[in-house]
């Protein structure tokens, strides 16, 4: 029984840290942040949190880790869904996606710009390969039965999902740059032209996404106009 307590203690502790350390990567970015500033908030030794992480990279994977499984969570149950087509599972992940994300949009609003900014580059890249090992199993299941009901038609489904993760990450990043105004240097965009720019970047990711995946024009739907709305407004 003790061990198991132990054990308890242990990733409490572990998820203690993570938590903090991720909020750090929120508000000041992964190179601004400082194992100090780690033992700080949390009143601990420099010997406790290596007991835990012997180094920052290592904090770092571990993070890294920790988003990849919050995302599986939510992105699993769906794609697994037995009693959904493929089509029906794609366009329900992106709506959920998309609803959850709208529900913390004051908070996300406010992280974007350190999210987006230098400091942030490394974990940014290290997120999409994550992405890519833990999402492409299951994307490209939903790929494989879409071929085979006749909704989806590539000869290469697992390139096809590579490349549809890949498109989906970088409309991620289009929006980012275009909600901090970044998309027309020194220029500040109302919100209608904003909407313009990111209608037409929709569009063109989902006609991208529809070709790689041999699906029928319409069929997959990113993001609709009253949600692209809400977020340049």
């Amino acid at each position: 029984m003790a061990r198991i307590v132990k054990e308890e203690d242990y990733t409490a502790r572990r998820n203690e840290i993570l938590g903090v350390a991720r909020q750090l990567v929120y508000t000041r970015g992964y190179e601004q942040m400082s194992i100090q500033e780690i033992l700080d908030a949390l009143k601990i030794s420099k010997g406790a949190f290596y007991h835990y992480f012997d180094s920052k990279p290592a904090l770092l994977e571990a993070l890294i880790d920790r988003m990849g499984e919050e995302a599986l969570a939510h992105f699993l149950p769906l794609m697994d869904a037995p009693a959904l087509t493929a089509l029906e599972k794609l366009n329900q992940y992106f709506s959920s996606a998309l609803a959850w994300k709208t529900t913390q949009k004051e908070y996300l609003l406010a992280l974007l710009r350190v999210w987006y900014s230098d400091d942030n580059a490394i974990i940014r890249q290290k997120v999409l390969g994550k992405m890519l090992k833990w999402v492409a199993p299951s994307f490209a299941r939903v790929v494989r039965q879409g071929i085979a009901e006749g909704t989806l038609s590539t000869e290469f489904p697992e390139q096809a999902t590579e490349i549809s993760l890949h498109l989906i990450h970088a409309l991620g990043d289009k929006f980012g740059d275009i909600i901090l105004g970044r998309e027309k240097e020194a220029v500040i965009l109302t919100a209608d032209e904003k909407f313009r720019i990111m209608n037409g970047a929709v569009s063109a990711y989902r006609d991208s996404l529809e070709r790689v995946l041999g699906a029928s024009a319409g069929s997959i739907e990113l993001m609709d106009a009253a949600s692209i709305r809400i977020w340049v407004e």
